[in-house]
């Protein structure tokens, strides 16, 4: 389609008429009939999401995603913009985007009556066609549809019911694209009632003035199923009047979640890196621990943001080493993942027990649990008993994670076997010093993890510790009279 600048040259070269649901449906046929990726970056939902988004597209629904913080809902209202025309003709100055064939403000309405072929054309991208607002507590129905402006009257002098008095909420300023709320339950109920007619009829009315427009709009929520007792609720009449209910999820396996935070993460620093595939998996193990622990609150979900965050961590730790010892490449290693726990307790909530744990407490057992998991996968059907043996007939390590991978390397090969353990991960000896190192750590972590070593704050790890069952039950015991005390 040529650039247009007046309606007569639109005239003469007409876009494709139809709703703006009927533009995306359209778009859509066409990219899946030509087999195109729908949704980039969007990970993990390709048997389950994405088909039911797909069906609420051609259905000419308006949708809701449903779902836990952290499982890329917003991300998915924005790449629906992928399924709107490159470019499509408005009034020029329109403040609603007016089509120059069906004006429904008045502005445009007379505007076009007075210039007749001469009406100026301005063209809109897809992203100029997405709004997108936060429901708040404190959002208001002027916000939403729009408000009666007296100012604008009395320099216009215009009677208050004029429509030229109007000034637009963020609904009508979407005519003809996609309006996105994300965490309806926020918005007031009051304010959800305001959303019905658009909903239904497709029109809205401005401060009671007998004013109709007929808005091409196609609407998109967001919610938390949490927030529904949290913090309010989607009014069963407004939830009547939405076409398709989604409910989205957390990756499903741990390759899932490794290519979702390796896709999000901030890895690339601009110096030579190396995040060696037991690493992202283990930080991805921390979610999975996370997500099934009865110490944190599975209500509120635990966000892919967490693993992204203690991948970044992890890999500046890493980095700040490897600037202060001079030595590449930058290759995290366990403790760096240890040294990320910042990025991780914020990201969950605690139940009780969490709470009389710590935090951080809670964060180091799911550290612990991931790289156990881990290591089974690696490492468990191999015979580790020669390393283990070192420990317990007296032997001891201390790594420290500032320490330069030649001397890592240098404590590691004074445990009989270990750094043979290392081809099971990928590598050899040959490989750079870096990567050897923290294959090295990550088999004594997996060993500290299935509790076959010990570790102490002093003497690093050492032979596990053996407890009778009688202090077993006796710190059980010595638990539970803690926890009724604070609850007294």
């Amino acid at each position: 389609m040529g650039q247009a600048r007046t309606l007569g040259e639109l005239k003469q070269n007409p876009p494709p008429g139809g709703s703006v649901k009927d533009e995306m449906r359209r778009n859509l046929l066409r990219k899946l009939a030509a087999g195109e990726t729908l949704f980039p970056g969007i990970l993990g939902y390709e048997e389950t999401v994405i088909p039911r988004i797909v069906n609420a597209v051609l259905s000419r629904h308006n949708m809701i995603l449903l779902g836990l913080r952290g499982q890329a809902k917003s991300r998915i209202l924005r790449s629906l913009t992928s399924l709107l025309d490159p470019l499509i003709p408005c009034v020029e100055g329109s403040e609603i985007h007016d089509d120059p064939f069906r004006p429904i403000s008045k502005q445009a309405r007379d505007l076009v009556a007075a210039r007749g072929d001469d009406t100026p054309i301005a063209w809109l991208t897809p992203e100029e066609r997405y709004v997108e607002k936060l429901a708040t507590p404190d959002v208001t129905i002027a916000d939403i549809i729009g408000d009666v402006d007296p100012i604008r009257a009395a320099r216009g002098g215009h009677v208050l019911s004029s429509e030229l008095t109007m000034h637009y909420g963020l609904l009508p300023r979407a005519h003809r694209g996609i309006f996105a709320l994300n965490e309806l339950p926020d918005l007031a109920g009051r304010i959800q009632v305001g959303l019905f007619n658009i909903l239904q009829e497709g029109d809205v009315q401005i401060k009671g003035y007998p004013i109709r427009l007929p808005l091409d709009l196609c609407l998109v929520f967001t919610a938390n199923p949490e927030d529904y007792t949290a913090r309010g609720k989607i009014i069963t009449p407004l939830k009547d009047r939405i076409g398709s209910e989604i409910r989205t999820h957390y990756p499903a396996t741990i390759e899932q979640g490794a290519a979702i935070t390796q896709q999000e993460a901030w890895t690339d620093r601009g110096m030579a890196a190396t995040i060696p595939r037991f690493v992202r998996e283990v930080v991805e193990g921390i979610a999975f621990a996370a997500r099934r622990d009865k110490k944190i609150d599975h209500r509120s979900g635990v966000s892919q943001r967490l693993p992204i965050s203690a991948l970044e961590n992890a890999v500046s730790n890493a980095e700040r080493r490897s600037v202060l010892l001079k030595e590449t490449p930058v290759v995290p290693r366990i403790s760096d993942i240890y040294a990320s726990l910042p990025s991780l307790t914020g990201k969950f909530e605690l139940e009780y027990e969490g709470e009389l744990m710590g935090p951080e407490n809670v964060a180091r057992e799911l550290v612990r649990a991931a790289v156990g998991e881990v290591f089974s996968v690696y490492l468990g059907a191999q015979d580790l008993r020669p390393v283990v043996a070192h420990f317990e007939g007296g032997g001891s390590l201390k790594l420290s994670d500032d320490a330069s991978a030649s001397e890592t390397i240098a404590q590691l090969e004074r445990v009989p076997g270990l750094l043979d353990h290392v081809r099971h991960l990928g590598f050899s000896r040959k490989d750079p010093a870096p990567l050897v190192a923290a294959a090295g750590e990550f088999v004594l972590e997996g060993l500290h993890a299935q509790k076959k070593i010990g570790r102490s704050e002093e003497r690093g790890f050492v032979a596990p510790e053996r407890r009778t069952d009688v202090e077993v039950d006796l710190e059980k015991l010595e638990r539970l009279r803690r926890m009724k005390k604070q609850v007294n």
